[in-house]
């Protein structure tokens, strides 16, 4: 018996761009997320700083004094963070001179 013969090749249409997604992602729906992700934040911050009431002694290099335990570890976290923004910008304003240059 003779193989049968392969099916006829056929041509692959190109698909039509699809129509925009009326769901896609806005600046509107964007800043709403922001918005939601912040409010979250500021519920779990409030309740870092409702938890941790008691007074701790602070002393650093001539200040000395007393401090809520929530205030003393947000200004730690907010001075560690200042300082890794420094950092990057530093290495931003290096690369971009770096680049200017060549």
């Amino acid at each position: 018996m003779a193989d049968p013969a392969p099916p006829p090749e056929t041509e692959h249409e190109p698909t039509p761009p699809s129509p925009k997604d009326p769901l896609r992602r806005s600046r509107t729906s964007g800043a709403f997320v922001a918005v939601v992700a912040l409010a979250l934040l500021l519920v779990l911050l409030i309740i870092f700083i409702a938890q941790n009431t008691q007074d701790v002694h602070v002393s650093f290099l001539a200040w000395d004094g007393t401090t809520p335990l929530a205030v003393a570890l947000m200004i730690a976290a907010v001075a560690g963070i200042l300082l890794t923004a420094v950092a990057g910008l530093l290495r931003i304003w290096q690369l971009r001179r770096r680049v200017r240059r060549t």
